[in-house]
């Protein structure tokens, strides 16, 4: 055979197969190309025909022969590696490569590894690799035991192992820095996440800007000691100046866009090293922005893999980064802002409450002291008519006066918390009964039915008598404002372990829309028919408040036009009520209540319904003449004949006053 036909498995190779007919392997231990087996002769031929990555190592040196498709993996190893032994070639890594192949060459079983990770160095430096391999023997007849190397197949997975961890890093940062409520924990726990992947990130400080811009503070690191001369607790800004610290902030917040460092080693005396042996040479400084305009909300300061290339792969897994830790700051930042907010709103309704505490209850004097000598002077005999009218006006509305007072004092001291409970064991039907058979005369000169029926419950009710009243009298006083014909009904059952008092009219019902707000302090339902459009709006609530220190539950339903039935629920026993508080004194004198005062102002409500719009607003016509007549300092011609004075107020007493 000549050497045309001895070389011609060498045709059409490509660049490598010029390569190889080139070399002078007659230096090598696989001698001239003419005096090769047959079987590496087919190898070869083979290798050069294949577009995957494909390496054979030939005979016991394992000397290398390769494709142009893996000229790739071998950097600035080719082409001196043409010819060269396994252990020269990939010295750096042949304490894993040699088990590996000696295996099969030995006539072992094919190896091979779905990530096999190394670190070579192909481009002047050590890099971090990763590579699907599989090593299998190639039969030779000339060979001492029969085989005469070992194939390579080799997959080089480098940027997809790197780039699955680096998504997981960033799913790290995302999954846990929602739960911070302070910027700082934010970076404390964006740290803790960028802590669990440091062949990407070596070290990292998080650096949070304050409120003038004017300096950096430390708020999280990462592989770094504390007071390590790389992670100062403060560094000053000044945009017009140099920065003076060792990282360029100034820079960084001149130009909005991330900087690289490539002299560390310079720089520090020490570097923080990571997982490596050599630490890293590079770094990054990421602004983490701010969702203000054109404003930082600090820095992200990265170290650099040593056994990565610093590419547009890496600087963006770093931008994403910072970008994750400036989402979980402002998110921190808001939150901290609102509960500030919140805080604030409590501390003024704090405020506000002990204001109504303090005036309600300084009003209560003034008003004591003159319910006394008006109820001494009514008491007395032979008073004149237009006297007693107008002493009873003033007793009336004191007492009113008093009512609204007193509710007002009982809900500030349950807002406050100051509201003492003295819960004694009562007959709870009896009682109720009682409370709810005082509005029958108001009920009967209203034209409306009211039904009592209070059932024995066969065991005591553990209620405070004083606050009892109050959820009693309040939701009869409601059910009287809104029901113009019909009836209320007042029932008291025992279920279910609870004893349960339901008040039913078939009054004008409220919209669906403002029930879950019916229990809301000062609200008040606009353009609902009533007898009244008085009152301070915190009936109810005070009621819902009630209930709840009683460890019972109150609800509502109610039909536009069909009417109302509030239902209140408290539990039997004493479990669920504060054992120093059974039977207690009270740390707090009672806003005692006095049903008299509900029912004087139920029936005020229909003082001149006779007189007034059939609407219930209050209002009253009067003649021209009549007008007149009561108002002799009038200019003639004011007033004409046929002319009607309009009047109109929510109060009768007071509509009866100016009238």
């Amino acid at each position: 055979m000549d050497v045309v036909q001895q070389t011609d498995f060498l045709a059409g190779g490509g660049e490598m197969g010029a390569l190889i007919r080139a070399r002078d392997w007659s230096r090598t231990p696989l001698g001239p190309v003419e005096g090769w087996s047959l079987s590496l002769r087919m190898m070869v031929g083979f290798l050069l025909a294949n577009r995957f990555p494909l390496l054979l190592w030939w005979g016991p040196d394992y000397i290398s022969i390769y494709n142009d498709p893996y000229r790739p993996v071998l950097g600035a190893k080719h082409p001196s590696a043409l010819g060269q032994p396994v252990r020269e070639c990939w010295s750096e890594i042949w304490d894993v490569l040699q088990p590996l192949i000696d295996t099969p060459f030995r006539g072992g079983a094919a190896t091979w590894m779905e990530d096999l990770p190394l670190e070579i160095n192909r481009h002047g430096f050590v890099e971090e690799t990763h590579f699907t391999v599989a090593y299998s023997p190639v039969p030779d007849d000339t060979a001492p035991n029969g085989i005469g190397g070992v194939l390579a197949t080799v997959h080089e997975i480098t940027e997809k192992v790197v780039g699955e961890r680096r998504i997981a890093a960033l799913r790290d940062l995302g999954a846990r820095t929602g739960e911070a409520r302070t910027a700082e924990q934010a970076c404390a726990i964006a740290a803790e996440a960028l802590a669990r992947h440091p062949r990407d990130v070596p070290f990292a400080l998080v650096y949070l800007l304050d409120d003038a811009g004017s300096e950096a503070r430390l708020a999280a690191t990462v592989g770094v000691a504390t007071g390590d001369p790389v992670a100062p607790q403060v560094i000053g800004l000044d945009p017009d100046r140099t920065q003076a610290g060792p990282w360029p902030f100034t820079e960084v917040l001149r130009g909005g866009q991330a900087v690289t460092i490539d002299d560390l080693a310079r720089r520090f005396e020490k570097v923080p090293a990571g997982p490596w042996s050599d630490p890293p040479s590079s770094a990054v400084v990421v602004p983490i922005r701010s969702n203000v305009a054109h404003r930082l909300a600090g820095f992200l300061v990265a170290g650099a893999s040593p056994r990565l290339r610093l590419d547009e792969q890496y600087l963006s897994f770093f931008d994403l980064a910072a970008a994750q830790v400036a989402t979980a700051v402002a998110t921190a930042r808001a939150l901290e802002q609102e509960r500030r907010r919140a805080e604030a709103l409590a501390e003024i309704d704090r405020a506000k409450t002990m204001f109504f505490s303090n005036v309600s209850h300084e009003f209560r004097t003034p008003l004591t002291l003159m319910l006394g000598p008006l109820e001494d002077a009514l008491a007395g005999g032979d008073l004149p008519v237009i006297e007693r009218l107008r002493l009873e006006l003033a007793h009336r509305n004191s007492l009113r006066l008093l009512k609204l007072v007193n509710s007002l004092l009982d809900f500030s001291r349950l807002e406050a918390g100051r509201a003492q409970a003295s819960y004694e064991p009562v007959d709870l039907a009896v009682l109720t009964d009682e409370l709810a058979s005082n509005f029958r005369s108001a009920c009967e000169r209203a034209r409306l039915a009211l039904a009592v029926d209070c059932s024995p419950l066969g065991r005591p009710v553990h209620v405070d008598r004083d606050m009892w009243e109050k959820i009693v009298l309040n939701l009869l006083s409601n059910a009287f404002k809104f029901t113009f014909e019909g009836e209320i009904v007042v029932r008291l059952r025992g279920v279910d372990g609870h004893a349960v008092l339901t008040v039913r009219d078939t009054g004008v019902g409220i919209v669906a829309d403002e029930l879950p707000r019916l229990f809301e302090r000062f609200h008040r339902i606009e353009g609902q028919r009533s007898r009244t459009y008085e009152g301070s709006g915190i009936g109810l609530a005070l009621v819902h408040e009630l209930v709840k220190l009683h460890g019972g539950t109150i609800g509502v339903e109610s039909e536009e036009g069909r009417g109302t039935t509030f239902t209140v629920a408290l539990p039997f026993g004493t479990a669920h009520l504060p054992a120093d508080r059974l039977g207690a004194g009270r740390g707090l004198a009672p806003t005692s209540v006095r049903a008299a005062a509900y029912v004087e102002e139920a029936l005020r409500w229909l003082g001149d319904e006779q007189a007034a719009a059939p609407d219930g607003t209050g209002v009253i016509e009067q003649p021209a003449g009549e007008a007149r007549a009561a108002l002799p300092g009038m200019p003639a011609g004011m007033l004409p004949d046929g002319a009607r004075i309009l009047l109109a107020d929510d109060n009768a007493d007071m509509r009866a006053y100016v009238r």
